[in-house]
């Protein structure tokens, strides 16, 4: 139903009601993946000299680089069988590869087993990475038939309250798994449990939204309706993936986005796992101050949901409320604080915790509130509910081809010397910054977004 006075639409409570049951099991599906995708920096710090920083990088660029490319399939194939059964397909594959890495650490720790560990996981966590980017696209493509454009600020907010909540899993649930299994047996703790316990917690879940979730309103007892988006009065028709790819690929506001997105990849990562590895190593560089860098060792995925939460309402609030539901007038803002935040990095560099700590969450905010605005939000405006899966890969892929990046690069930096950390970051923020200039005014209109 719409409202006659706005063009935002007025819904039953029974349909709000319904909605928020069918996002909130496939929102905690995929903060879930999160932890069975982020554990592997957990990992890397309880597995100390077997996976040093330089395998770290090359194991996580395998995956991320994997899942950057995995939107060539996954994202029109989400578009064409719906994002229920794409979610199906991302927690069933991401536990079964999580069993295969607890599996493998489960050799090399209790058996013995005289195994290439960097080349195992590099292969098997590009198989959960692969499943993974089903997670993403699955959420926006169902959500897109659920959400009008206007109420979709509000959505990316949640979707940056998920990504939050995902990060507190995988940090300070594995870290807390790690801490337990250290204190329970010292001698020989139990580290493969960091990927079997989240495994076990998505085959939960799976089985949660095989019964729960629903592709579109029609499908739950609802009318479905016009969402406003750049789909708007396009007749019913079948899935055509040619038609899917051009208007992705022809529209310059969504491959603008993709490009922000990238830079996205690299800041958000480029603090998000490095600054744990970071502060781990001045638990021992530090005796005097290894209490302070444990509290944010123990608490980095606690900080980061109340980063990456405030950080989505924030800029879901301000999109809908301050800039007329348009999206990259918020990643602009956001964006300059980032940039002030990395710079101020490169002089807490070795100073004491808090500082380094507060700069580090500022840029979480910063970058968690504009990744849910624009891979969350934006990429249903711009892509329509028909390609909206389509589009989230492209963006989302983009994002994770950042993340390669920088994961490759700073594995080797971070080696070599500290102190280049920040400076790394620096252009990429600059570059971001820049190209939300070229769309911001952008918004969809019917069949043709505004470009």
């Amino acid at each position: 139903m719409q409202n006659p006075n706005s063009d935002r639409p007025v819904h039953s409570a029974a349909y709000r009601r319904r909605r928020i049951f069918n996002w909130l099991p496939l929102g905690l599906t995929y903060a879930f993946l999160y932890m069975g995708r982020y554990n592997l920096t957990v990992s890397k710090n309880a597995l100390g000299d077997l996976m040093p920083k330089e395998a770290f990088g090359i194991i996580f660029a395998a995956g991320t680089i994997t899942y950057a490319f995995s939107f060539l399939i996954n994202g029109p194939l989400t578009d064409k069988i719906g994002g229920k059964k794409a979610m199906l397909i991302g927690a069933g594959g991401a536990a079964l590869m999580n069993m295969l890495l607890g599996v493998i650490v489960y050799g090399i720790l209790a058996l013995h087993w005289t195994l290439n560990l960097t080349l195992a996981f590099s292969i098997i966590y590009a198989l959960n990475m692969y499943f993974q980017s089903y997670g993403a696209v699955a959420i926006v493509k169902v959500n897109s038939a659920w959400f009008h454009v206007r109420e979709r600020g509000t959505f990316g907010g949640i979707f940056g309250v998920l990504i939050s909540l995902g990060l507190y899993f995988a940090f300070d649930w594995s870290q807390a798994v790690v801490n337990f299994t250290e204190r329970a047996n010292p001698a020989h703790p139990e580290y493969w449990l960091v990927f079997f316990i989240p495994a076990g917690i998505l085959l939960f879940w799976l089985i949660v939204d095989f019964f729960v979730l629903r592709d579109s309103p029609g499908e739950a007892g609802f009318q479905d309706f016009n969402t406003g988006d750049a789909s708007s009065d396009e007749p019913a028709t079948s899935f055509q993936l040619s038609d899917i790819m051009r208007r992705i690929f022809t529209n310059k506001v969504i491959i603008t986005v993709g490009a922000i997105e990238f830079c996205t990849g690299v800041l958000r990562n480029g603090v998000m796992h490095w600054f744990p590895i970071y502060a781990k190593e001045q638990v021992g560089a530090q005796p005097a101050l290894a209490g302070e860098w444990n509290f944010w060792l123990n608490n980095w995925g606690l900080i980061l949901m109340l980063a990456g939460a405030s950080g989505g309402m924030l800029a879901g609030w301000m999109s809908d409320r301050l800039f007329g539901s348009r999206r990259a007038p918020v990643a602009g803002i956001f964006y300059g604080a980032l940039i002030i935040a990395v710079v101020a990095m490169t002089f807490a560099i070795g100073a004491q915790p808090l500082a380094l700590g507060l700069l580090v969450s500022i840029v979480s905010v910063a970058v968690i509130g504009t990744h849910g605005m624009l891979s969350g939000t934006a990429t249903m405006d711009f892509g329509g509910t028909k390609a909206a899966a389509t589009a989230v890969g492209l963006i989302d892929g983009l994002v994770y081809l950042g993340t390669g990046v920088q994961s490759l690069c700073l594995g080797y930096i971070t080696t070599w010397n500290w102190q280049f950390w920040p400076l790394f970051l620096i252009p990429f923020g600059i570059l971001g910054i820049a190209l939300t200039s070229r769309i911001w005014n952008a918004i969809p209109k019917g069949k043709a977004a505004v470009q």
